[in-house]
């Protein structure tokens, strides 16, 4: 028994290449200029040739805020203001050196925030 437990098994191991990716995180106050963008940048890495994954929207973060309407009485009486801000979660794999220059051609809305990281 302890001569079969010795035996050196062979194991298949595949080695596969190291994949590329692209990972953009879209932020705006306005879910609806945030979709047109997502379109966009989805579109043009489709037409290059890239796998594209995602959208995936990512939680709403709202920031509320509490405004007393006299500053001395009537704590009661405040208004409460919140923004929201969404965000999306795209992750480009094994883009070719097209889908990277066709991204830099885009041209989104001003109300949009982007974090791109390359890995």
């Amino acid at each position: 028994m302890a001569a079969l437990a010795k035996k050196n098994k062979s194991k298949s191991v595949s080695v596969s290449k190291p994949q590329h990716k692209i990972r953009i995180r879209l932020k705006s106050f306005d879910h609806r200029s945030l979709d047109a963008a997502t379109i966009k940048i989805v579109s043009t890495a489709e037409k290059s040739g890239a796998k594209v994954v995602g959208p995936v929207p990512l939680p709403v973060r709202k920031k509320v805020w509490c405004v007393l309407k006299s500053p001395h009485v009537n704590k009661r009486g405040g208004e409460h203001y919140e923004i929201r801000i969404y965000k999306r979660l795209l992750e480009i794999i094994d883009p070719p050196s097209s889908t990277i220059d066709a991204l830099m051609g885009i041209d989104l809305a001003s109300g949009v925030d982007i974090e791109i990281e390359l890995g």
